[in-house]
Formats: C-alpha cells, structure tokens, sequence
C-alpha cells in the first residue's frame, strides 16, 4: 500500500453527545500521512467534540476510530500519547507560573531521559523566539507565544499526529498568520495534522 493510500486516521460514523443531546450523528473523516486535514464549521456544530471523541476525553455511543490500522476508539487520552498522538486544546492552556522549559518538561514525560536533550534542541529550533526565552514564566508572554508555546509542549515527543482545537482562537491577525505559518512548517517536518476552526 502506497503512502497516498494509506489511512493514518480513520473516523468512522461516530456518534457521540453530552448527555442525552446527540451531538455528533455519524461522522466520518480521514487523515493521510503528511497531511493537514481541517474541520470547518460554525461555533457549536460539533468540531470540538469530533477532536474531544478522538481524543478519548468523550467516549462515542457508536462508530469506530482507527489510528495506524490499530482501534483506539474509546482509548484514554493517556495512552493516545504513548501512541504518538498530540493535542492542543482551545485556549491555550498553559500554567503561568511554569517557564518555558518547565513545560517542555512536562510535554516530554513519555521521552527517555537520553532522548529529551535533542528533542528539546529540535523544538527550539522550530521556535527560536522560546529558545530565547527558556527561563521566561508563561504569564508574562502574549497570547500569541502562549500559542506557539502550546504547540512547542505537543511537539517534544515528535508526535505523528498533531490535533489541534481552533489554534487561531483569539489571536490577533498577526499572530493569526504566524500560527499558521508554523502549522504548515510542522506538516513540512512530516507531522500529519487534524485541525478545526470556525473560518478557512
């Protein structure tokens, strides 16, 4: 089976909801290797819970979810880690009394201890503007180097697949294009990429 063919992801009919409200009703996406896939809708149709169903964070009442041909459908969020899966959540949830490389710590937890140097080394490069500021607390950066310091954490353990929940949210224009930029340069590295925002 040629790459092109390949499934990395594979959602199929998944139904999932919060309670007695039915959310998703039968959906079905995929992912290939080497690929940015986004999910486009307005706020409350249901992106988020795809990506949280994904995730393991909300467990479908229906449906299958493959990763690499293997089922992880249902699979705590935990384990999805050790499978090389990474997620940024909305909002960019960062602890603002945590330096930088205190968060590359934390992102790195599944990492031998021999291997952390040269992923820290990769990450920074990727983020020269962190590399600058190792020592720096979370709290006093802008919303967009929280943003790229969200990304950075999620990409320690070179992950092969990268989920990301509206990573534009709240970001100005400037920043907006940036995050993107980088996005693009992470899919360039060969990370595939699930997405979803509210605008193209």
């Amino acid at each position: 089976m040629t790459q092109a063919n390949h499934l990395l992801l594979r959602v199929e009919k998944i139904v999932a909801g919060y309670g007695v409200k039915e959310v998703l009703h039968g959906v079905s996406l995929q992912v290939r290797p080497r690929e940015i896939v986004a999910v486009i809708g307005p706020n409350g149709a249901g992106k988020s819970t795809v990506l949280k169903t994904v995730m393991g964070y909300l467990k479908p009442r229906s449906g299958e979810i493959l990763f690499d041909n293997r089922d992880i459908t249902g699979r705590e969020p935990h384990e999805l880690v050790w499978l090389s899966i990474s997620f940024v959540s909305q909002g960019r949830v960062i602890f603002p009394d945590m330096t930088v490389q205190e968060h590359l710590d934390m992102g790195a937890w599944t990492l031998p201890a021999p291997k952390r140097a040269d992923a820290y080394e990769k990450v920074y490069k990727l983020f020269p503007r962190l590399a600058e500021r190792k020592g720096q607390k979370a709290s006093t950066m802008s919303g967009g180097e929280r943003q790229m310091l969200s990304l950075a954490r999620a990409l320690v353990i070179e992950p092969r697949l990268l989920i990301l929940d509206e990573p534009s949210l709240g970001l100005s224009p400037k920043f907006v294009d940036q995050v993107f930029e980088k996005i693009v340069e992470i899919n360039q590295l060969g990370v595939s990429v699930l997405m979803v925002e509210q605008n193209a």
